[in-house]
């Protein structure tokens, strides 16, 4: 059953819709929207060119999902190269960032359970 989802349906959003989510700058050439549920959280992530996020860590776990484009996925201070199509798991508490290649990303991130900050409100957010 295909059923058209209306737009102001809250449970119902599109990637490419950049009205969408909680934004926020995590970086130079880093921006993202938080879509933020019971249970996970879904960051999508816009990466410039040769940008690259800071290396951090937080207590959650976290999946990625690169949906466009190539880069290099640093985990618990190992560089592994990754194209569309390529996923990954950090656990909760290893240090990890990711740099883009020469003409961008775009990464899904999903956090388990979701991040602290982000249920609370959309602004002041201090790290990824």
């Amino acid at each position: 059953m295909n059923k058209k989802v209306g737009a102001n349906n809250e449970e119902f959003y599109n990637l490419d819709d950049l009205t969408q989510g909680l934004k926020r700058k995590l970086a130079p050439g880093l921006n993202t929207r938080i879509f933020v549920g019971d249970n996970l959280m879904l960051s999508v992530v816009e990466i410039d060119g040769n940008s690259k996020g800071e290396v951090h860590s937080h207590p959650e776990e976290q999946w990625g999902v690169l949906l466009e484009g190539n880069g290099t996925r640093e985990q618990d201070g190992v560089e592994h190269a990754v194209t569309t199509g390529d996923f990954w798991r950090t656990p909760g508490g290893v240090p990890h960032n990711f740099t883009a290649g020469p003409d961008g990303a775009k990464v899904l991130d999903i956090f388990s359970p979701p991040r602290e900050a982000y249920k609370k409100s959309g602004a002041g957010f201090a790290e990824d």
